[in-house]
């Protein structure tokens, strides 16, 4: 993963430029060149401006105070000479608190007392894609959920449009699997539209069991009781002979 520096909006990034240059014109060369930082009440006209570009769905104006503000979301945003070029948004709960679409992303007798991911939003600037900018803000939301402070968190999940292929293959290339399909999940410009759920497993968390799973479980099991029965079998074998080498023994010795 490339190296990155964390530092404070109100303090002067490692950069050489000390004024803010419009995204549309400023190629990006590395990525090295990219700062993160977590997003802070200043930043919410330029978030609301991005999102309202990248996203089909219209956000109300609280969602964005909550972003920008509250210390409940992991918002963190990429930088590129003093402007934000991408950002995640992310929120940490307990499982028992998803939503009913969401509920058998983990077994019940994990779900009980685990907490799981939700990534709300991922976007980067339509000029700075294809650069690793979204793989470098979603690895850092993984990095900070894979702490063992951070143990109890068994998966991440989000929700995308059916449609949005380039979404998709994002995801499915960062080990994230089909979950669910949800029909006229989104509701874009009073239309209906079908989503998928995508889940990744962390920190030993796993889905729950198909009757698949419980055959191949049993299955080992027998293989495992098949094998300790011819174990066991041959131990026995190995104690009568010596058993009865010695009985012979001492009958000759007898005689």
């Amino acid at each position: 993963m490339a190296q990155f520096t964390l530092y404070n909006k109100h303090s002067a990034p490692p950069s050489s430029e000390s004024t803010r240059v419009d995204c549309e014109h400023v190629p990006l060369c590395s990525i090295n060149d990219v700062q993160l930082r977590f997003l802070v009440p200043d930043d919410l006209t330029e978030v609301r401006q991005l999102c309202q570009e990248w996203f089909p769905i219209d956000y109300p104006l609280s969602w964005y105070e909550d972003i920008t503000s509250s210390t409940r979301f992991f918002a963190l945003a990429a930088v590129y000479n003093l402007a934000i070029i991408g950002l995640i948004v992310a929120e940490i709960k307990p499982y028992r608190n998803v939503n009913k679409e969401d509920k058998g992303i983990l077994p019940d007798s994990m779900g009980r007392s685990a907490d799981v991911g939700y990534i709300l939003s991922l976007g980067v600037h339509r000029s700075h894609r294809r650069n690793g900018i979204g793989s470098l803000l979603l690895d850092a939301l993984m990095n900070h959920l894979t702490t063992a402070e951070r143990h109890s968190v068994k998966a991440i999940f989000l929700h995308t449009l059916t449609t949005n292929q380039p979404a998709i293959f994002f995801y499915e290339k960062r080990r994230f699997t089909l979950h669910s399909f949800l029909p006229y999940y989104y509701n874009i410009r009073g239309k209906g539209k079908d989503g998928f759920t995508y889940v990744n497993y962390i920190n030993g968390g796993h889905p729950p069991w198909t009757l698949l799973d419980h055959i191949k479980h049993y299955a080992s099991k027998v293989r495992h009781t098949s094998s300790l029965c011819a174990w066991l079998a041959g131990r026995v074998q190995q104690v009568v002979r010596w058993f009865y080498h010695k009985l012979l023994t001492r009958f000759n010795f007898i005689e």
